[in-house]
């Protein structure tokens, strides 16, 4: 029964640090593009929608996505998807597209802001080391009384 008390804490600090990984990735990607000083024009080739929640009593989150597909300096077609983009780009539109050379594939259409991405970085990784801290005080505190309980009924 104690491994329970472990292992689904261990299990969500599993996932959140998989999270930060990824939050982490991300941003490095988008700085790259921005510090590369290479953009391109792009089309847009799609634009669809993603939801997610509604179940029970939490709220629909919706997302908007774009496929963009541009040719780099050095002749090749690089085609990617990307989430958050402005609601006025639909199928067809040209917009500006910055991407590093070696990886145009993690391109953005995003106008640099690169203090607004970090902000938005760091206030991510504070939330999941907030839920990491928490399991990790949740599992001190079984473990501790615990130990506290065993020693006290002589087990």
């Amino acid at each position: 029964m104690d491994v329970f008390f472990y292992a689904i804490p261990g299990l969500i600090m599993a996932v959140v640090l998989l999270a930060a990984a990824k939050v982490v990735r991300r941003s490095l990607e988008l700085r790259s593009a921005w510090n590369s000083g290479l953009t391109a024009e792009a089309r847009c080739l799609r634009s669809y929608t993603t939801t997610s929640g509604g179940g029970g009593d939490t709220s629909v989150t919706t997302t908007l996505h774009h496929v963009y597909e541009f040719t780099t300096r050095d002749g090749r077609t690089a085609r990617f998807e990307e989430a958050n983009g402005p609601s006025t780009v639909v199928e067809g539109d040209i917009v500006t597209v910055h991407y590093a050379a070696e990886r145009p594939e993690k391109a953005t259409a995003h106008a640099p802001s690169p203090v607004k991405a970090a902000a938005g970085t760091v206030g991510m990784l504070v939330f999941f080391g907030v839920i990491v801290a928490f399991c990790v005080g949740f599992m001190v505190t079984y473990h501790q009384m615990s130990a506290a309980s065993d020693g006290f009924f002589g087990m």
